[in-house]
């Protein structure tokens, strides 16, 4: 499904205040996934929602703040705005970069493809759309994952 959604081409984004700019120029995806989980909840203040980038095809300009949010993965943001840029696996060096959809205008036209952790989604949140949607247990069968998501 994801296939459907692949692009090449040039986006450019950037945070709130404009003191880190990100540069696409080669594959990415065009189509976002969310996510529930409390981790992703507690880092966004509501859900996390991104597309996905090769990282040979991703420039970052500016000073980033990197967080180790598990011994696998990594969340970055702007240390002047606080805005959130990024999530990425640092076990592999070209893993792609997981992009925060509102940091580049081009992505409103996005659609939601995917949603996890959907039997942790607050009331608030409802999604709407025909998109694959997985449980916690059905993500984790599936998926490597810090144990225990947080309270």
């Amino acid at each position: 499904m994801i296939d459907a959604f692949r692009r090449t081409g040039r986006m450019t984004g950037k945070c709130l205040c404009g003191a880190v700019t990100l540069s696409i120029d080669g594959d990415y995806v065009a189509a976002v996934g969310a996510c529930h989980c409390s981790k992703c909840q507690r880092s966004a203040g509501v859900m996390w929602a991104a597309f996905t980038a090769e990282a040979e095809a991703v420039t970052v300009t500016g000073e980033v703040t990197r967080y180790a949010s598990t011994p696998f993965a990594e969340r970055a943001f702007c240390p002047v705005c606080g805005s959130n840029l990024w999530l990425r696996n640092t076990d592999d060096p070209s893993a792609e970069y997981e992009f925060m959809p509102a940091l580049f205008p081009e992505a409103a036209e996005f659609p939601l493809i995917s949603e996890i952790y959907t039997d942790r989604r607050p009331a608030y949140v409802p999604l709407s759309g025909n998109h694959r949607t997985k449980t916690r247990a059905e993500w984790e069968a599936e998926n490597r994952h810090v144990e225990g998501d947080m309270p």
